[in-house]
């Protein structure tokens, strides 16, 4: 059933810094506005802000992004928010945030309540925190590893509010086949020129302990052992909290030799050109994610992709790119994998059909106008 009036949707999520929460959070705005309905966030601000209000949607900073006594200060505006703008559908993305919209949603009157749905993005430990993410009247699982954690850790949740809504990547944004141009290859090599003339292996994410930065150093200093002529890439920012653990990143590559070796780019937003120029994409998680973005942006441009076979991640290479799937721990079936990879170039990935952003709009918009429905 579709609602013929346009609906208010009011997203929550801790912050609006680059992530994969973030980028899902301000497609499905953009995409609301295009469809004629009211968008609005929530949110401690952060540097995409200004890229979502110039889509369309109006952005309310509150502070969600800190677990503190202070963050309670956010549940009467929140609630007022809610009254002031009619919203139809609350949206929370994220635990804390979750929380504060929960209290704030269980005290307004049950016939002006908007309908809430929780979206699990993460699998987190499971504990009476995390579970509030279960709460929504829907509960959308970003894949089905995260459906299948909601339903192992937390057997009382309601297995029939649960819909599956895979995240996507628009084509048009990593099509397959795309290569850097010439500008930007330049201006790569100018910075990085250590990068020059190498086989380039690169590990996408933030500089935080479960990443497996330390496996992607041993695995690196192992190919140059054997000869090989490759070069890492580590792309990630290093936030405050974790700047110890780049330091002993930074201290573990020295004490290798591996400092004219291995890149240390800092927070890009030219991931898709860095992916191009790749040979392959590492995703050495330690533990599982729940879906894996960086993975499929890889894969969509046809860049062959080696991760461990678990999760998000593990489900996406299974149904996109299985020979990229390796035994999570398994250093020696990584470097075969890896070596393979860099030696047969008539290993290509072929074009990736599944996994579409538009499928995940869809699914989304729909969601919200069956609840309000």
């Amino acid at each position: 059933m579709k609602v013929s009036r346009p609906l208010t949707v009011l997203q929550v999520v801790p912050e609006l810094e680059m992530g994969g929460v973030e980028r899902g959070t301000v497609e499905v705005a953009e995409e609301l506005v295009r469809r004629g309905h009211r968008s609005l966030v929530a949110s401690a601000g952060g540097r995409m802000v200004s890229q979502l209000e110039s889509l369309g949607t109006r952005h309310f900073q509150l502070p969600l992004n800190r677990k503190s006594p202070g963050t309670l200060r956010s549940i009467l505006p929140l609630r007022r928010l809610i009254q002031r703008e009619q919203v139809d559908i609350l949206h929370v993305r994220s635990r804390l945030p979750a929380w504060i919209a929960w209290f704030v949603w269980r005290s307004l009157p049950s016939r002006s309540r908007p309908r809430l749905v929780t979206t699990v993005h993460g699998l987190y430990s499971a504990n009476r925190y995390s579970r509030i993410m279960t709460r929504g009247e829907a509960v959308v699982a970003v894949s089905d590893a995260a459906r299948d954690y909601i339903v192992n850790s937390y057997p009382d949740a309601d297995a029939s509010s649960i819909e599956v809504i895979h995240r996507g990547v628009a084509a048009a944004d990593f099509p397959h086949g795309f290569r850097a141009d010439a500008a930007w290859m330049s201006s790569f090599d100018e910075e990085f020129p250590a990068t020059l003339g190498k086989q380039l292996l690169t590990l996408p994410g933030r500089l935080v302990r479960l990443k497996g930065h330390s496996t992607f150093l041993r695995l690196i200093a192992r190919l140059r052992a054997e000869g090989h002529p490759v070069h890492g890439l580590i792309v990630g920012g290093v936030s405050p909290s974790r700047r110890e653990y780049a330091a002993s990143i930074h201290d573990q590559c020295a004490k290798l030799g591996l400092e004219s070796d291995v890149t240390f780019t800092g927070g890009r937003s030219d991931i898709r050109e860095i992916f191009s120029i790749s040979s392959v994409v590492l995703s050495l998680s330690a533990k599982p994610e729940s879906f894996g973005r960086t993975v499929l942006e890889a894969l969509n441009l046809g860049i062959p992709v080696v991760g461990y076979d678990h999760g998000g991640v593990g489900e996406i290479l299974s149904n996109v790119w299985p020979m990229g799937a390796t035994p999570k721990d398994d250093f020696a079936a990584l470097y075969d994998r890896v070596t393979t990879l860099l030696r047969d170039k008539r290993l290509e990935v072929p074009p990736v059909t599944e996994y579409q952003l538009s499928t995940m709009l869809d699914k989304t918009i729909q969601l919200y106008e069956r609840l309000a429905a």
